[in-house]
């Protein structure tokens, strides 16, 4: 029989009382933030202190855009002081997902990745839907909590993020927490969240890619050297796919003695994932989805192929390895 929202969202309150000083533990992303915020709003009232912590350190400028325009409390793990809290939740994620959360003993876990079998008290875990946003949306709902803007902006952007617009897998109860929380958002805020991806140091990452990018059948293929943010391999790769007629772009760079090659293309032809790791698998990390993938691969691993810190070197050892898969 089907636990309805109702059943859930009293077995999660089930497991606090007034007296319990709660953490939130979160690997901080849109979709993580937001639902932290949902839950912290379910307690209120219902315990005596909520303090939300992420794990990761927080760079990306759209990251930092939400956090500051919802104003958002985050306190990072490594000052958070563990004897003071007696009640631990996981959101959009799971304790097996990263190191930071292995000796937490968790009273809750809400997440709608796939299921690794981690036990809790309590358990909700949506492998079909696209965002844990929804879930504690449907919680709100059950609660018959009055939604404020600043959490049904979070709860939106997040279900949007997740999803990639509904492009990626979704279910009707993600179309249905979007319709909702639509009425309830502020829609000029989430826009902004959404269109700040870059920062002041990011420009000249672009002035090089500008300058030194090598175009070789449709293909265009970046070398930005030593990056202090991978990221802005990302924003790269996005923004030469906007260019007419070119079918994928390849940005590579440095980052903790790795070359970091990030992939993308049209999702018309080959699937990057699989390109990804068939050209660069055998050199460490590679894989993704159909239109964007990701290699990471450790100097050591490259030493007897090339010199990863020489550009031209690198450039030409990409366009050598992809003109492989045609």
């Amino acid at each position: 029989m089907t636990t309805s929202n109702i059943d859930r969202l009293n077995q999660f309150y089930d497991q606090f009382t007034g007296a319990d000083h709660v953490l939130i533990v979160i690997n901080a992303d849109p979709d993580a933030i937001a639902s932290a915020m949902a839950v912290s709003r379910l307690l209120w009232r219902r315990v005596t202190n909520v303090t939300i912590s992420n794990i990761n350190t927080i760079t990306r400028p759209d990251n930092m855009a939400m956090i500051r325009l919802l104003d958002v409390t985050l306190i990072h793990l490594s000052k958070i002081d563990f004897y003071f809290y007696n009640k631990f939740i996981i959101v959009d994620s799971q304790p097996v997902h990263n190191e930071s959360f292995k000796d937490i003993n968790f009273t809750a876990i809400i997440d709608h990745h796939d299921d690794t079998g981690c036990e809790a008290p309590f358990r909700d875990i949506r492998t079909d839907y696209g965002a844990t946003a929804t879930i504690l949306t449907e919680y709100l709902r059950a609660a018959k909590i009055k939604i404020s803007r600043q959490l049904a902006t979070g709860l939106f952007h997040a279900i949007k993020t997740d999803t990639a617009n509904f492009e990626r897998k979704a279910t009707n109860a993600d179309i249905k927490a979007f319709q909702y929380l639509f009425t309830l958002a502020n829609i000029h805020l989430a826009r902004r969240m959404e269109q700040v991806d870059l920062r002041m140091d990011f420009l000249d990452y672009f002035n090089k890619a500008l300058n030194t990018y090598v175009l070789n059948r449709n293909r265009i293929f970046v070398h930005l050297g030593e990056l202090k943010n991978p990221d802005v391999s990302v924003l790269i790769a996005d923004f030469f796919m906007r260019v007419n007629m070119v079918t994928w772009s390849l940005v590579a760079g440095i980052y903790e003695n790795r070359l970091i090659i990030v992939i993308r293309n049209d999702g018309l032809r080959k699937d990057a994932g699989n390109i990804a790791d068939q050209l660069f698998g055998g050199f460490g990390p590679a894989g993704g989805h159909k239109s964007m993938a990701r290699a990471e691969i450790p100097f050591e691993n490259l030493k007897l192929e090339l010199d990863a810190t020489d550009r031209d070197a690198t450039l030409g050892w990409m366009v050598e390895k992809f003109s492989e898969i045609e």
